[in-house]
């Protein structure tokens, strides 16, 4: 772990190559099975819950349905996280063609509301766990196969990927000390991660 204005960063952030395949994931990262959603920080629940009648015209009618009879997020203040549809699908997502995609993301790059969508959506695969000495680390899952084969066919640094997203949730400053150490880090392993 490298300390990097006092938020411990897991090491592999350094040397794994990721870059989102969407034709062969589908956004499996909206949709993964378990029940509980996205965290949400405290600002994030009423984000969801102010933005929402401007997104909800993109969402499936099941997923509208699930928000009706059990809400828009779950859990108490510090422990919030986003509805799921029948334990998988985030109740925002919403379809292009296969694809799954966030509703409030759409928004936002159509200029309909200001908030892009949670922290912890915009850093997947990264997890960021807050606390005396917050950490941000890598998750690796079998539906992020593709991102791998992905990224290292192309040789897409996952700090390099997940640029504009650092940036946005921890500030440019830091983005750039992540990119001076990522460049004078190890090489990339020679094959992926086994998941």
């Amino acid at each position: 772990m490298k300390n990097v204005g006092n938020i411990m960063i897991d090491e592999e952030l350094f040397s794994v190559r990721f870059a989102c395949d969407l034709g062969k994931c589908r956004g499996a990262c909206c949709t993964l099975e378990g029940g509980r959603g996205a965290p949400l920080t405290d600002a994030e629940a009423e984000n969801v819950r102010r933005h929402y009648p401007a997104i909800k015209k993109y969402l499936p009618a099941e997923h509208l349905e699930t928000i009706r009879t059990d809400g828009l997020v779950e859990g108490i203040p510090g422990s919030y996280a986003t509805i799921c549809h029948h334990r998988r699908a985030c109740v925002f997502v919403y379809y292009d063609g296969v694809i799954a995609k966030c509703a409030f993301e759409r928004a936002y790059l159509d200029g309909e509301i200001p908030w892009r969508k949670p922290a912890s959506c915009h850093l997947f695969p990264l997890r960021f766990r807050d606390g005396a000495l917050p950490v941000l680390k890598y998750e690796p899952i079998r539906e992020c196969l593709p991102a791998l084969e992905h990224g290292a066919r192309n040789d897409i640094r996952l700090t390099d990927f997940l640029q504009a997203s650092l940036s946005s949730v921890f500030g440019t400053a830091w983005y750039a000390r992540v990119q001076a150490l990522a460049a004078s880090g190890p090489a990339p392993a020679e094959t992926s991660p086994s998941l």
